[in-house]
């Protein structure tokens, strides 16, 4: 009896071919795990795809609820976006995939697991070092990485076998998508000097004869956590659908950056990510309003680290549950609602309110209701640059005029 394999199979071209390759090269017995993030597409006939690939099983687990509720919803309270810009979608998808990969392997008593990552992706990294985390006893397999085939022999390989491969010499493009975005690899869009083809764009694409009237959106926070739109209470998962659409359907959430990889290499990366965009505008505004400014200006500071966590393959590590809790700490007073203005090519915050606003009228206007203490800034001022005072004078005593000598002579 051959050795088992559980597969991370997504029903693309390098997970469908690797169901033979595996058979055939390694002779194990391969079970193939198809996790839904999101990522639309009829799941039981990739399930089917599977079986006709070879897979001696295969599973579909909807996991849309875990990840929208466990994953996308902390990434939304720590503003994570890559390099300030990139979302995270894919990093967010793949330790959550390894935990359902790791409970798998149980269920079919396998020895093994395996991934479709090649050997220059950000992905390798976090469905290795996720699945360290949650299942050391496991040993995985890389066989995109190690079969030492190009895409085109890839595909090659695939129509040989007669294997039920989707993609063709002359639509090269690679997909991964799931709740919070949309990104897109390979072919044309390799060259960071060729401007992305129109037939790319899904998400943010225009409806022909669409008006340019702008559209007015309400979104509703509680302790950070966006609960209603326009009033209307709905689940996460289906706001964030909701807000994606509606953004997408003006053009935005278009992507298009040079990205440094985890391996050490730089790749131009194109995503369509309406709705991560337009929610993390809105929450970030949301939070400008309510937290103090030390808070804010830490926040801002560990956001970037938390990113860089999740790109990383680092999720499932202690310094980010450490992190989720100051994040869960400082959300407690992120309460209000943010509305939005949509356009095309543009979300943008047009106003925000809360009903405990850091912000005071009194305090901050010019006009007759002004009643901040004017006397009072004199000697504040003064205190404040004190020590810059203290230093110039210690400065012209010690070193004569420096107007004359210079800082360096």
């Amino acid at each position: 009896m051959a050795e088992r394999v559980v597969l991370a199979y997504s029903g693309g071209l390098d997970t469908t071919v690797a169901v033979r390759w595996l058979q055939q090269k390694e002779k194990l017995d391969v079970y193939a795990v198809l996790v839904d993030v999101g990522q639309g597409g009829d799941t039981e006939k990739l399930r089917q795809r599977a079986l006709e690939s070879g897979a001696a099983d295969a599973r579909v687990v909807d996991a849309r609820e875990e990840f929208a509720d466990e994953y996308v919803a902390r990434a939304l309270a720590a503003n994570a976006m890559y390099q300030d810009r990139y979302p995270l979608l894919s990093a967010l998808s793949r330790p959550l995939i390894c935990r359902h990969l790791a409970k798998a392997a149980h269920d079919f008593d396998a020895k093994y697991v395996a991934h479709g990552c090649t050997g220059k992706g950000n992905d390798q990294v976090r469905f290795e070092v996720s699945l360290v985390a949650l299942a050391p006893d496991l040993e995985v397999l890389a066989p995109v990485r190690n079969w030492g085939m190009n895409r085109e022999e890839t595909i090659e390989y695939g129509l040989k076998h007669k294997l039920p491969i989707s993609v063709a010499p002359s639509s090269p493009y690679s997909i991964d998508e799931n709740l919070w975005g949309r990104a897109i690899e390979c072919g044309v869009l390799e060259d960071p000097y060729t401007e992305p083809p129109d037939d790319i764009w899904e998400r943010t694409r225009r409806p022909k004869g669409a008006s340019d009237e702008p559209t007015y959106v309400e979104i509703d926070f509680r302790a950070g956590h966006p609960v209603e739109v326009d009033g209307r209470q709905m689940a996460f998962r289906e706001l964030v659908q909701h807000i994606d659409e509606l953004a997408g359907s003006y053009g935005y959430g278009r992507i298009d950056m040079i990205e440094d990889r985890v391996v050490g290499i730089k790749s131009r990366e194109i995503y369509e990510a309406p709705g991560a965009l337009a929610l993390i505008k809105a929450h970030r505004d949301l939070e400008e309003l309510t937290l103090d400014r030390d808070v804010l200006r830490t926040k801002r500071e560990l956001e970037r680290r938390y990113a860089g966590i999740a790109y990383d393959g680092l999720w499932h590590s202690p310094l980010r549950e450490a992190l989720d809790a100051f994040i869960h700490s400082t959300s407690a007073y992120v309460n209000g609602k943010v509305r939005l203005k949509m356009q095309p090519g543009n979300v943008s915050v047009v106003g925000r309110s809360s009903p405990a606003p850091m912000y005071d009228l009194g305090l901050a206007t010019y006009d007759h209701l002004d009643a901040f203490d004017h006397k009072q800034a004199e000697g504040f001022v003064r205190l404040w640059g004190l020590p810059l005072k203290t230093w110039a004078k210690a400065r012209q005593v010690d070193r004569g005029n420096l107007w004359e000598s210079g800082p360096d002579k």
